[in-house]
């Protein structure tokens, strides 16, 4: 019996917001039980996200299955031509995004943001690094790249579980400025996981854009906090982040037409 054209869209709506929503909850939930408990919500954060790592990392170890999805990757010979594009691509997403963060906090400010900024510097120098260049970039990405957007792709496609897991990380910051710094990053990643199927890559990326956020300060780059350089620099990401799209979906028709006529081969 199959499905009507309507019927798997709105099949494939409800898995998008359904996987989100329940991992979210879940992973909030905890947090929420631990600041109650202990207090300290940078502790918890880093705490939580390394807890998180550790889960997702060993599903993924021994019961690799339930996380993957068709086609099978690339195979590594061709990663350094991928890689050079996605560093390119990276810098262009830290720029647009960094950009129009500054731009959104000049206009209009964010009481969000400037909360976030005070609990991390009342957490003190070792716990905001820790969670910065540790737990933020193994968590978010074990639960973002490692377990939602694997669970996406098994009912919808590339793009609309790339979009779905940007939005989502993209809020989970839980302000417009960190939301817009982090959103062209977000979509990056998701790219990259596609493509290459492991989460070290991801990790290491993410790692390099919060050290660049933290290194560079705001005025080194203060002439990009405003409208004309923030939409230059979006449209670049966007011209890069759909060649880097098609590449990646390129890769996927092609090897899904070679796992066909395998199938073929072997009847």
């Amino acid at each position: 019996m199959t499905t009507s054209p309507i019927t798997s869209l709105l099949l494939g709506i409800g898995w998008c917001v359904l996987v989100p929503f329940a991992v979210l909850a879940v992973y909030l939930g905890l947090g929420t039980v631990a600041v109650l408990l202990i207090g300290e919500p940078i502790v918890v954060t880093a705490v939580l996200g390394m807890l998180v790592a550790l889960l997702v990392g060993s599903v993924r170890i021994r019961r690799p299955r339930w996380l993957a999805h068709a086609p099978a990757p690339r195979p590594r010979p061709e990663m350094p031509r991928f890689g050079w594009t996605v560093l390119g691509c990276a810098v262009l997403a830290f720029l647009a995004g960094q950009s129009l963060a500054l731009w959104i906090y000049a206009t209009v400010g964010s009481a969000g943001f400037e909360a976030s900024t005070q609990t991390r510097h009342a957490a003190g120098a070792m716990v905001t690094l820790l969670l910065t260049l540790v737990a933020a970039p193994a968590g978010e990405e074990a639960l973002f790249r490692g377990l939602i957007y694997p669970l996406l792709r098994r009912r919808v496609g590339v793009l609309a579980s790339t979009l779905v897991t940007a939005v989502v990380f993209g809020l989970l910051h839980g302000n417009a400025v960190q939301f817009a710094s982090t959103l062209p990053l977000a979509v990056l990643l998701a790219l990259v996981y596609e493509h290459t199927r492991v989460l070290w890559p991801c990790v290491l990326l993410h790692l390099g854009f919060n050290l660049a956020a933290a290194l560079v300060p705001a005025h080194a780059h203060g002439a990009l906090a405003n409208p004309a350089p923030a939409a230059f620099l979006c449209l670049g990401f966007a011209g890069c982040a759909l060649g880097l799209y098609r590449l990646v979906a390129g890769g996927i028709a092609s090897r899904a037409v070679q796992g066909v006529e395998g199938e073929s081969a072997m009847q």
